[in-house]
């Protein structure tokens, strides 16, 4: 949708919503349903013109703050809210506290729970919220009892993964390259911040990486691994993100036919 489209849709959320507000207190007979262009104004603490603007669709460089001011008024909710600020194409900086879960939400934990092949959930962070056995058994030193569960610290820092995973440079590039997508993200999760810096001083080819800029959207496709027991394994990983916890992540390995001569991930035979 082009730039004009987005705006009107907009406006036509915000028009419904005032339409929808009432006045605190009744005022007598009134032409115009629910609050008056003016009443929100006020409320929001915006001018008329600029309320009457928006609402027609017109190109207004709305604040982040401005467009806070104008969710608090309406008293949207908080799915409303995210899709107003969606619609402007501007963050929310009041954007609630309870976005960062540690737990796995319920919908990761069923599937990983109940499929045999290999099967985790990430976080925001990229920490490891659950997984299934075949995940720990082919995540050789991540998911193990006592084993520190982030995926960037495990690929970056962990002598094993660099031979379980064949093409160990060019795959942790392009796994911080996905990172730093959610990364943008989520600049006020103070988890993230936190496992950039600490790598950053751990790790030089962490460093490097990181200052090269790379962005990536996270995709599937093969991923070939030297497992200790079972030898050369290939699966086909596929990532879905929840409905309802968009900042967590199902990943699945299926295995795949190049690896039908070998034990796979998923049969449990090793």
């Amino acid at each position: 949708m082009d730039k004009n489209g987005q705006r009107r849709l907009l406006g036509d959320f915000i028009r419904a919503h005032r339409e929808r507000t009432m006045p605190p207190v009744s005022t007598g007979r009134r032409r115009t349903p629910g609050l008056r262009r003016e009443e929100l104004a006020a409320r929001a603490g915006i001018g008329t013109t600029w309320c009457a603007w928006i609402e027609q669709g017109r190109d207004v460089n709305a604040s982040p703050h401005a467009l806070a001011r104008l969710a608090t008024a309406l008293a949207l909710t908080r799915a409303e809210r995210a899709y107003l600020f969606e619609l402007a194409g501007r963050r929310d900086p009041h954007a609630p506290p309870d976005d960062i879960v540690l737990d796995a939400p319920v919908s990761i934990r069923v599937v990983v729970r109940s499929i045999s092949q290999p099967a985790y959930g990430l976080d925001g962070a990229w920490n490891a919220s659950c997984w299934n056995p075949a995940a720990e058994r082919l995540f050789v030193g991540w998911l193990g009892q006592g084993q520190q569960k982030n995926l960037l610290r495990y690929m970056f820092t962990t002598p094993v993964a660099r031979t379980l995973v064949p093409d160990w440079s060019d795959r942790s590039k392009r796994l911080l390259a996905e990172f730093r997508t959610d990364y943008g993200r989520r600049l006020d999760d103070p988890r993230a911040s936190a496992i950039v810096e600490q790598l950053r001083a751990e790790s030089t080819f962490f460093a490097m990486a990181w200052d090269a800029q790379e962005v990536a959207h996270r995709e599937g496709g093969l991923r070939i691994f030297d497992h200790p027991v079972a030898g050369r394994l290939s699966f086909t990983q596929v990532t879905f993100t929840p409905a309802d916890r968009p900042d967590h992540k199902l990943v699945v390995l299926d295995p795949a036919g190049t690896a039908d001569a070998a034990p796979t991930a998923g049969t449990g035979r090793f």
